[in-house]
């Protein structure tokens, strides 16, 4: 008689199952999808509404060195309101500047009012006259809540010793980039002053480029 041969179980109970591969929930990727697609339709929907509504307002720009006037495609703009003295000559300029410390950062507001006009030199602006600068009145921490006649706030930022408004890079179009240059390098010569920016600053007092004038011309942002 043949031996039965018998048959050997394994013990699965005693072997350890190796544990299940985690899920990865849709939300985990949507939600920060949705985020960095909105941030990308918010910030042009945002300056479309701000050229559409905002109040036309002209910045008088600071000399620019003309040995310095180009950075490969673009400009780099400086306003008189981008000055600290100028600012801390202002009412309130040194209460808001007084306690600054090298690495702090934190925003303000100056406050504009436009020009008075003068037969010669109308506001508005005309293919042979440029529209003349507003007129910085006051500087102020927190927006203003009331302002008289035609003023109009304009948020600031003051970061490590440098002031901005997110107006200060003005990107030369590629086919009149020589023009532009030649222009600026010849007026800056004649007068440094004949630069202003048009911007629109809408109600939450941020504002964006329209336009910048050298002398009597002017090219779109």
């Amino acid at each position: 008689m043949k031996p039965q041969s018998s048959t050997v179980v394994p013990d699965t109970q005693s072997q350890p199952s190796s544990p299940p591969k985690p899920k990865i929930s849709w939300w985990r990727l949507g939600i920060p999808l949705a985020l960095q697609t909105l941030l990308i339709l918010v910030v042009p929907a945002r300056d479309a509404y701000t050229m559409a509504y905002g109040t036309r307002v002209v910045l008088q720009t600071a000399p620019i060195d003309p040995y310095d006037v180009m950075r490969g495609y673009y400009q780099t703009l400086r306003y008189d309101i981008s000055q600290l003295e100028t600012l801390k000559s202002l009412p309130g300029g040194d209460r808001v500047f007084a306690d600054y410390r090298w690495g702090d950062s934190y925003d303000f507001y100056v406050v504009l009012e436009p020009p008075e006009p003068l037969p010669s030199q109308p506001t508005s602006p005309s293919p042979s006259q440029p529209p003349r600068p507003w007129v910085p009145v006051r500087v102020s921490e927190e927006r203003p809540e009331t302002l008289s006649g035609e003023q109009i706030a304009l948020r600031g930022q003051y970061r490590r010793d440098r002031i901005t408004y997110g107006l200060e890079t003005y990107y030369m179009p590629e086919h009149r980039r020589e023009e532009i240059n030649a222009t600026i390098r010849q007026i800056q010569q004649e007068a440094p002053e004949a630069f202003v920016v048009e911007v629109k600053i809408d109600d939450g007092a941020r504002a964006v480029p329209v336009s910048l004038w050298i002398r009597d011309r002017s090219y779109q942002f």
